[in-house]
C-alpha cells in the first residue's frame, strides 16, 4: 500500500477519484446511510484498487471497538459436508461485509460446561458476535455465556432464552413435497415419518396433512407409518404401508435416507418407480438423491441460506442496526425435481 516511498492514504484515493475524503470513507466502509450514487461508488473503489489502498483493519478496530471477527460454534456440522454449507454461507456473507469467520467445532453430546468453554474461547478472542449452529433442526439450551455478545442460533431454537434463530420451514417443505405428488394426479399418498420427537418430525407431518386437506382430501386419514429415519427404517415403514389393504400410489418420505429404503421395499414388491409408485424425499442429500435410480425428487434444506442469513443479521446487530426478533426465521425448502414422480396408473390412486 505504497505511493512512491510512502503509504497510500484515504486522501490519495479522494484526490484520484475527485471526491472528498469523507465520501471515500463512506464508500469503503459500506456506510448504508450515505447517499452516494453507484457511479461515484464505482469510481472510488476503482481508484482505491489502482492505488493499492486497503483499509487499516487494526485502526478501524481501535476506532470502532470491534474486531471484525465473528465466531461460529458448530455442533458437529464441520464434519458433515451436507450441513457444512451453513459454514460456507456464513463465511461468504461475512467476507462480503468485511468480516472474518472463526469456527470452533464442538460435540452435540458434550456437556454444558464444554459448550460454555467453546463460547468462552471465542469471547477471549474478542469476537463481535457468535453464531451457534447445530447439525439438524432441534431445540437446544444455549450456553449461558452466549448472551455476552450478539448471537443467533442456526438450525436450532432455544426456549425462553431470547435468542433470534433461523430454521428450515419444515411444514412448508412438506407441503411443497406433497403438492408435487398432487399435481402429478395422486390422491392416495402415504407418509413415512421419523419416530424421534424433534421439530422436523412434527412439522413435516403437519405440512403433509395440511397439503392433503387443502386439496380437498382427508389429511387426517392419510396413511402414515413411522420408523427410524434411515434406510432400514424407510424399508420397514414402506413395506408395512405398501402391503396394506389400500396401498398408496405415492409416498412422501421424511428424508432421502428413508426414501432409499422405500425404493428397496418397492422393488421387493415388484413395483416400478415411478410407473407404479411415485416417491418424494426431503433434505436433498445429493449422494443419495442423485445416485438412486431413478433420481429422487426431493426438497432441499436451506443450509447455505441459513448460514448467510444469520451472518448478515448478526453483523447488523453488531453494527447497531435493527436485528432480528427473538423468534425463528423460517427459510423455504425448495423443490429439486428428478425422475421419481409420474402420474398414477389408471385406477391406481384409489387401489
Amino acid at each position: 500500500m505504497k505511493a512512491g516511498s510512502r503509504a497510500v492514504g484515504i486522501k490519495d484515493v479522494a484526490l484520484a477519484a475527485g471526491v472528498s475524503a469523507t465520501t471515500v470513507s463512506h464508500v469503503l466502509s459500506d456506510a448504508a446511510y450515505a447517499r452516494i450514487s453507484p457511479a461515484t461508488r464505482s469510481k472510488v473503489r476503482s481508484a482505491a484498487e489502482q492505488l493499492g489502498y486497503g483499509p487499516n483493519r487494526l485502526a478501524q478496530a481501535l476506532r470502532s471497538r470491534r474486531s471484525g471477527i465473528l465466531g461460529l460454534v458448530s455442533e458437529d456440522i464441520a464434519t458433515t459436508p451436507h450441513a457444512g454449507r451453513i459454514i460456507l454461507g456464513a463465511d461468504e456473507a461475512a467476507r462480503a461485509r468485511g468480516y472474518t469467520l472463526m469456527v470452533i467445532n464442538t460435540s452435540g453430546t458434550a456437556g454444558p460446561g464444554s459448550r460454555e468453554a467453546d463460547v468462552e474461547a471465542l469471547l477471549e478472542r474478542q469476537v463481535d458476535g457468535i453464531l451457534y449452529a447445530t447439525m439438524f433442526h432441534r431445540v437446544v439450551e444455549a450456553p449461558g455465556n452466549l448472551a455476552k455478545v450478539p448471537a443467533i442460533l442456526v438450525d436450532a431454537v432455544s426456549t425462553g432464552q431470547g435468542f433470534a434463530s433461523v430454521v428450515p420451514d419444515e411444514a412448508g417443505g412438506a407441503r411443497t413435497a406433497v403438492e408435487i405428488l398432487l399435481h402429478a394426479g395422486h390422491t392416495r399418498i402415504g407418509f413415512l415419518n421419523n419416530t424421534e420427537d424433534v421439530p422436523s418430525t412434527n412439522g413435516r407431518l403437519s405440512g403433509f396433512r395440511d397439503a392433503l386437506t387443502s386439496a380437498g382430501l382427508d389429511g387426517g386419514a392419510a396413511p402414515v407409518e413411522a420408523a427410524a429415519s434411515d434406510a432400514q427404517g424407510g424399508y420397514e415403514a414402506a413395506s408395512r404401508i405398501l402391503r396394506g389393504a389400500a396401498p398408496p400410489s405415492a409416498l412422501f418420505c421424511y428424508n432421502d435416507r428413508m426414501a432409499m429404503g422405500a425404493y428397496r421395499a418397492a422393488a421387493e414388491l415388484g413395483l416400478s418407480i415411478p410407473a407404479d409408485l411415485s416417491v418424494v424425499g426431503f433434505d436433498n442429500q445429493e449422494l443419495i438423491a442423485a445416485s438412486l435410480y431413478p433420481g429422487l425428487t426431493t426438497v432441499a434444506l436451506p443450509h447455505y441460506g441459513m448460514g448467510a442469513w444469520a451472518a448478515d443479521r448478526l453483523i447488523d446487530a453488531v453494527e447497531g442496526k435493527p436485528g432480528p426478533e427473538p423468534m425463528p426465521m423460517l427459510l423455504a425448502c425448495p423443490p429439486v425435481a428428478r425422475a421419481s414422480v409420474a402420474g398414477p396408473r389408471s385406477g391406481a390412486s384409489a387401489r
